[in-house]
């Protein structure tokens, strides 16, 4: 990673500001500690650069290769890639609730390995959605976390990403299948706005986009929402596990669930997780907008929705971290935290108008 950096920056100095530079030292340092002690992730990293390389270089300089290239027809035309990633994905749902209910290690083992290959075609299909916007016309180009289209597949392999790491931390593949049921549900809606809206076709930015706190401000806001799904439908199991146990005490199941106390402790730090990012995203999109809008804060609708998330989970970690609040509650307080966050994500841009009306259906 660090001899990639160090080529990186030295190839393209001459066109890399310092906010650029500090972004891909950054990045190496990132995906240095992440694939350390996580060789899945490592797998990940090295399958979505040599696949993303030999698609770009397949293409050339002419789009049209898509349609005559096997390789990219096929597989790694972004997409081919999210086909198959959203393909991936429901399978994988499938599979770790099978591997649970029949209390199969190896067909949870089979969950995880969908897992981890649909999101490496998720990631490989925006590496190289990015280029394909590059080759229809330098003024067109931009990262793919423009729209509602793109930044749904950035969800799926964000949350996605969140859940592997912490199925290897826990050593427990039993909540697969409640974390995939959100992602499948992204994919989903994905699916239905690529066909109904033809939203897969890549747009020109409108102008308060084409700056580059988009790259940064994007990606830390869909880590906090992946950890707020992730949470939510941790809280979900919890629930439910906690329920069977009142009403039957003990079943093959249940005994297949990881304990009240793991859980509680996993959505605990994910929140926690997810509040972190989700603040730097908030403070990163206040610089953007007094750049953009003149005024670090407006009382836009998306903002003020924004702010009504961050005091959810605040108030969430302040119970948690000071009066001990766990259990039952905090579960259900987990999940209607993600029905606040996805009307602030979504739910603004369908009903309300405003500066980020550019988000809209």
């Amino acid at each position: 990673m660090a001899l990639s950096a160090i080529g990186i920056i030295s190839f393209y100095l001459e066109v890399l500001d310092v906010y650029e530079i500090s972004i891909i030292i950054l990045t190496a340092i990132s995906m240095a500690y992440l694939g350390q002690d996580w060789p899945g992730f490592r797998w990940h990293a090295v399958a979505v650069a040599i696949l993303s390389v030999f698609a770009v270089s397949l293409y050339g300089s002419d789009l049209n290769q898509s349609d005559s290239n096997f390789w990219l027809n096929y597989l790694l035309a972004s997409q081919s890639a999210f086909m198959w990633m959203s393909a991936l994905f429901v399978m994988a749902t499938v599979t770790y609730f099978a591997g649970t209910l029949f209390r199969s290690d190896f067909t949870e083992k089979v969950g995880t390995a969908l897992t981890w290959a649909a999101t490496t075609m998720g990631m490989i299909g925006l590496m190289v959605r990015w280029r394909e916007s590059y080759l229809l016309g330098a003024d067109i180009g931009h990262i793919p976390v423009s729209n509602l289209y793109e930044v749904f597949i950035l969800f799926s392999v964000v949350t996605a990403l969140l859940y592997l790491f912490y199925e290897r931390r826990y050593e427990t593949r039993s909540l697969g299948g409640f974390i995939l049921l959100i992602i499948t549900a992204a994919v989903v809606f994905q699916l239905w706005y690529t066909f109904e809206r033809n939203a897969h076709e890549i747009e020109p930015l409108v102008p308060a986009l084409q700056s580059y706190w988009m790259k940064i401000h994007v990606p830390a806001n869909f880590i906090g929402y992946g950890a707020f799904a992730m949470a939510a439908m941790i809280g979900v199991a919890y629930i439910l596990v906690s329920w069977r146990q009142q009403k039957q005490g003990d079943s093959a199941w249940l005994r297949a669930m990881p304990s009240l106390h793991l859980m509680d402790d996993l959505m605990y730090k994910t929140i926690a997780l997810g509040f972190a990012f989700f603040t730097l995203a908030t403070i990163l999109g206040a610089l953007w907008a007094a750049e953009a809008w003149g005024g670090y804060w407006s009382w836009d609708p998306k903002e003020t929705w924004a702010l009504i998330v961050w005091l959810n989970y605040a108030a969430w970690l302040h119970m948690r971290m000071t009066k001990g609040w766990n259990g039952v509650p905090m579960a259900w307080w987990a999940l209607i935290g993600l029905f606040v966050t996805l009307f602030a994500f979504l739910g603004v841009n369908m009903f309300l108008s405003g500066l980020h009306s550019y988000g809209t259906l």
